[in-house]
């Protein structure tokens, strides 16, 4: 394949019927419970920004997904997107053998990284700085209210802890005074 012809396969996304979608047996990845409402409410609010990786097999007529299971998940396990999607996804296909895809599908998985605690600290911290409650933090952002704490504890800024309430479970004990005699 020469650069000359290659057409990346984002150029060509097709709406596919949902029923039309299978998950792939190989797909080691999974999303923890807070991370898969998180892709809901992303959806939700945007949208499909990213079309799902499959493969076609005209002989079966179906699309086995390379890369975008959860995704596909969000549209299986909530009906307002199905409802609102008519029933379709955004889907671009790659035509290669088992063995590729499967490599396909770790590098998609890999490649997307993690996220870097120094940056979502800062971007707590400026939130915060933008009057954004620890509420709206959480919603926005999908992280729950140890999280924001703890990002809140590396960013070092005592105004970012003024509306929590501390426990009183240790206090310090005076002493008891000697007698002098």
């Amino acid at each position: 394949m020469t650069s000359n012809t290659f057409k990346s396969p984002v150029y060509n996304v097709t709406a596919v019927p949902f029923e039309k979608i299978v998950p792939n047996t190989y797909n080691p990845n999974n999303v923890a419970p807070p991370e898969m409402k998180l892709l809901y409410d992303s959806i939700r609010e945007d949208g499909y920004t990213m079309p799902i990786v499959c493969y076609y097999s005209p002989k079966q007529d179906i699309y086995a997904i390379v890369d975008g299971f959860h995704r596909w998940r969000v549209m299986k396990e909530y009906p307002d997107i199905y409802e609102r999607e008519h029933g379709m996804m955004p889907v671009t296909v790659i035509d290669k053998p088992l063995a590729n895809r499967m490599a396909s599908t770790i590098r998609h998985n890999r490649a997307r990284g993690s996220h870097d605690v120094d940056l979502m600290s800062n971007i707590v911290k400026e939130l915060h700085e933008l009057g954004r409650s620890d509420a709206w933090i959480s919603k926005h952002l999908g992280m729950d209210k140890d999280e924001i704490l703890r990002l809140k504890q590396i960013s070092g800024l005592a105004a970012l802890f003024k509306d929590v309430n501390f426990g009183q479970a240790w206090k310090p004990v005076e002493a008891p005074e000697k007698e002098s005699k």
